[in-house]
């Protein structure tokens, strides 16, 4: 008999902000990463996103491809303990919402499995913590010895997270139009493509928009907003969004 699964996006869907701005910090703290690089090149696309002026995902990718830079040449397992340390100081700054569906799905017996972006080192610490059954993450490579070499496998984008639902849906013989999906971007649409019962979870303008010139999406989808200490259910053929 074909199994359940409960798909989650981590960053801005479980999480609160992006695992992998946490890792940033530590690594500036740490002098790993030059603080001006933070102040010239992230903090601009930060602003620019906090302000409601830019994009989420622009912030993200330029925190991305600084990691990837200077993790070349250092030790796995130097990421992996900065990875631990983040998870155990931040661990617990997640939604309400998501929390109580992961909550909900295990007593229903489901796979909990995260599909996140963030480092696997990140995702694997995290899908730890929750007990996640399964998880896969963005995947950068090392060499024999354990030292990064800036090869990167990615999980961010929507056609990576379809693949890994395929090889797992293959491993854990899910039935997929049974399973449900938790996101937040328009990196997580594949997972509501292939997934009967998805939900987005504070949907980006761009997921939104792309959602409601979908059919087969929009008529199955549950939107979810938290905010403070209140949650909200939203209809997504009710939600027009403003020029």
């Amino acid at each position: 008999m074909s199994q359940i699964a409960a798909f989650f996006d981590i960053d801005g869907t479980i999480y609160r902000e992006g695992l992998i701005t946490e890792v940033f910090k530590k690594l500036v703290t740490h002098e790993i990463i030059e603080a001006d690089r933070w102040r010239d090149e992230v903090q601009p696309a930060y602003l620019a996103w906090d302000r409601r002026q830019g994009d989420y995902d622009d912030y993200l990718q330029k925190m991305v491809a600084i990691f990837k830079e200077v993790s070349v040449g250092i030790s796995s397992e130097h990421i992996a303990l900065i990875a631990d340390r983040v998870i155990q100081q931040k661990g617990e700054r997640v939604y309400q919402f998501t929390r109580d569906e992961i909550r909900r799905h295990k007593k229903l017996g489901h796979k909990i499995i995260a599909i996140s972006g963030s480092p696997d080192a990140l995702v694997k610490k995290m899908a730890e913590k929750y007990e996640f059954d399964d998880w896969r993450g963005t995947i950068y490579q090392v060499d024999q010895r354990g030292y990064y070499t800036g090869e990167v496998i990615p999980m961010w984008d929507a056609e990576s997270k379809r693949k890994a639902i395929h090889q797992l849906a293959e491993q854990y013989d899910l039935d997929l139009e049974a399973c449900y999906s938790y996101g937040d971007t328009n990196g997580d649409f594949a997972m509501f493509d292939e997934t009967g019962h998805p939900t987005c979870i504070n949907p980006t303008r761009e997921l939104i928009h792309r959602i409601q010139m979908t059919e087969n999406i929009r008529q199955k989808i549950q939107v979810v907003v938290e905010r403070k200490d209140v949650i909200y259910h939203l209809d997504i053929n009710h939600i027009r969004l403003d020029q």
